[in-house]
């Protein structure tokens, strides 16, 4: 496949990959924008995030697996494998929680509600951790999306550059709200505005080394079934830390109503933009 490649060619799939992926610190920066101790807005982003990591999970990113299966088996076992195989996700991440020590684990939420029910900014404050935690899981899983989507991107692009364009164009826009879900975590704990913008980057800089380490290494390992089972697994990563971290994170800082009006901005933002950039 790639043997035709020219420099000119290469560049510019190189090119329209970072793009898409450096798309998502525009979201670092609307991250930043807000107070840090608006809890309303905080519970609604986090909400936000939820919505976002949900709908790419079951709309998009779990219908690719099975259709990647769906290529080597039939259309029954295809989608019993992908389901299987995102439970896999599911249940490997809440493995990894189990690890995480309790000192630092946002399920110890008690106590912070307590300080934000008294608004003890001082108390509240040494309980910052758990977002963190929640901003880091969040970007690691948004960078496992976006490492097999960066791939796709440079070889859509290398097969036809009208296609890649429109393909980068389409992760861009939806790269915005996964930098926002990145990063308003991390400023929220921190209040480092340059650590938010560094982690949106990181995450969206999974794409353009997806695309090189793909074309340097993986492009003859990464068949339909590699790419089922990365899609699969990504999928059931992403819902664990959306049920698991962001909902209960959102219920804490804000209330049911700021929650349920994040996750549907969330995923309307998504619908939208895969209904027509797609």
């Amino acid at each position: 496949m790639y043997e035709d490649i020219n420099l000119s060619t290469f560049l510019i799939a190189f090119g329209l990959t970072f793009f898409a992926g450096i798309s998502s610190v525009i979201g670092g920066f609307i991250a930043i924008s807000s107070k840090r101790d608006n809890l309303q807005f905080l519970s609604i982003g986090l909400g936000f995030s939820a919505g976002v990591m949900l709908y790419i999970s079951f709309v998009e990113i779990l219908p690719k697996a099975i259709d990647e299966f769906n290529v080597l088996y039939t259309t029954q076992n295809a989608m019993l494998i992908g389901t299987g195989i995102f439970f896999v996700g599911f249940i490997l991440t809440y493995f990894i929680d189990s690890l995480v020590p309790d000192n630092i684990n946002p399920h110890h939420t008690q106590e912070i509600e307590h300080n934000i029910c008294s608004l003890d900014k001082t108390a509240l404050d040494k309980h910052q951790r758990p977002l963190r935690k929640i901003g880091i899981f969040v970007a690691l899983a948004i960078a496992l999306h976006n490492f097999p989507e960066g791939f796709a991107t440079f070889v859509a692009t290398l097969s036809s550059i009208e296609l890649g364009v429109d393909m980068a164009i389409a992760i861009a826009l939806h790269n915005i709200p996964e930098g926002l879900a990145v990063s308003l975590p991390i400023y929220s704990a921190t209040g480092d505005k340059k650590k938010a913008i560094w982690y949106a980057f990181a995450s969206g800089m999974a794409e353009p080394i997806g695309a090189l380490v793909g074309f340097l290494v993986l492009a003859p390992l990464l068949g339909n079934l590699t790419l089922g089972l990365s899609f699969a697994i990504i999928g059931g990563v992403m819902v664990y830390i959306s049920l698991d971290e962001l909902l209960p994170a959102s219920r804490l800082y804000g209330d049911d109503h700021t929650t349920i009006l994040g996750v549907g901005s969330g995923m309307a933002v998504m619908a939208i933009s895969l209904i027509y950039l797609g």
